[in-house]
């Protein structure tokens, strides 16, 4: 599909809209979409995400800033028309052969009218593709914008439905405000949040990536993080049995065991076949994950530091330890910790861990640990969040419907076109 994304500037520019912008671009791109950004200031984001420039689509270019200095006292002057109607034939050139324009706040602010009179104008003449507005501030329901605007054209545009197109919004807020303004329902109205980019915020490795990508391990909640090699001191049989038990009340929880199997021990070959059978037994392949399936040797440090940060919390269920690092990495992670009742463990941990015994009933643990998800308002905030607020999340679960939903509409608002065609005397 082809798709169009208008503002009046994009990234490397600076702004809340020009990030939503950069991240709407790159899910799109990589879900196999063509992708062009319209705006005055920016740069094109790859050779893949060009960047169409129209210097009157501006909010600060000299003739825009002239004519909404008129606007403001309340004047349409020619300037305006002129303005309007010069955006027109360039957005025409801008948008040809697109199925889908998401257009963000530029039918919102008033920071270029004539812009908007223009996608107005192209709008009900049917002369754009498949109409989006993306609204994440509104003019008319924002008291420093208020003095500026006035009834009547251009100024009603930004407060009033055109009409066979989808409106979208970044919060509940901005919903119930926009229903009010424009008399239409609530539920006519998608609400799509921002999100945070995980990978980019934590700044995690490219092997990183690759395995969590392998694994959809963000996509799990909560992430149990047993960093250890494969052997059976280190009663990996626990965590599995453990996870099966918490996935009755954390349907989605995960384990990954970071480590390569022990490079001492000939046995740890045959532990390994009996921890994947278990694991099948369990029904656990989808969410216990063994990176020494994926990655053959240790992994570097700077890896196993990523996963503590992309886990919740550290499971370390060993019979026998001699010090116990994981347990200070997870601290320093600020990761919550459940550990084998154990000398050396008991010594890190002292009250600051939830200990079990090595042989606990794994129903056991795993109330322990669901009790720890269901009751820490920062643990809770952090699953909901990973769940709900991860870009790839928000794309999948609210942008991929609503442009596959105008695409197709595109799609047959041209066929009906040709029939007309094709049927007219």
């Amino acid at each position: 599909m082809n798709i169009a994304l208008l503002h009046y500037s994009v990234p490397p520019v600076v702004g809340g809209v020009e990030s939503v912008i950069a991240h709407h671009a790159r899910l799109m791109t990589n879900d196999g979409h063509s992708v062009r950004l319209i705006a005055a200031r920016g740069e094109a984001m790859s050779g893949q995400i060009p960047l169409v420039r129209i210097a009157l689509a501006d909010s600060r270019h000299e003739r825009v800033a002239h004519v909404k200095a008129q606007l403001d006292s309340g004047e349409v002057t020619s300037e305006f028309e002129s303005l309007r109607d010069e955006l027109v034939g360039e957005l025409q050139s801008a948008l040809a052969g697109m199925d889908v324009l998401i257009a963000h706040n530029v039918c919102s602010l008033n920071k270029n009218l004539a812009l908007t009179a223009a996608l107005h104008r192209l709008h009900t003449s049917n002369q754009l593709p498949s109409l989006i507005l993306w609204h994440h501030d509104l003019a008319w329901t924002t008291p420093r914008y208020l003095p500026e605007l006035h009834e009547g054209y251009p100024w009603e545009l930004l407060k009033t439905d055109w009409g066979n197109l989808t409106h979208v919004v970044v919060s509940d807020l901005r919903r119930d405000e926009l229903a009010e303004l424009m008399k239409i329902e609530p539920a006519s109205i998608p609400v799509v949040p921002n999100g945070v980019y995980v990978e980019q915020f934590y700044k995690l490795e490219a092997l990183t990536q690759s395995l969590l990508e392998k694994t959809k391990l963000l996509d799990a909640a909560p992430i149990l993080l047993l960093p250890v090699r494969v052997t059976p001191r280190k009663n990996i049989e626990l965590a599995l049995n453990t996870l099966a038990a918490l996935k009755k009340d954390f349907p989605q929880a995960a384990l990954v065991v970071t480590g390569p199997l022990g490079p001492h021990n000939g046995n740890n070959v045959e532990y390994f076949e009996r921890l994947k059978s278990l694991r099948q037994q369990l029904k656990l392949e989808g969410s216990a994950h063994f990176l020494a399936e994926l990655f053959d040797g240790f992994l570097p440090d700077e890896i196993i530091s990523d996963f503590y940060r992309v886990g919740d919390a550290l499971f370390f269920p060993s019979r026998e330890e001699g010090f116990g690092i994981p347990l200070l990495e997870a601290a320093f992670s600020h990761l919550p910790a459940f550990c084998a009742d154990i000398p050396p463990l008991k010594k890190l941990g002292r009250e600051d861990a939830i200990f079990f015994s090595p042989d606990e009933k794994p129903e056991t643990v795993a109330e322990m640990i669901a009790n720890h998800f269901q009751n820490s308002l920062t643990s809770r905030l952090a699953l909901r969040a990973r769940a709900s607020f991860r870009w790839e999340a928000i794309y999948r679960q609210h942008i991929v419907p609503l442009i596959h939903a105008e695409g197709a509409s595109h799609h047959q608002d041209r066929e009906s076109m040709q029939d007309r065609k094709y049927t007219s005397p």
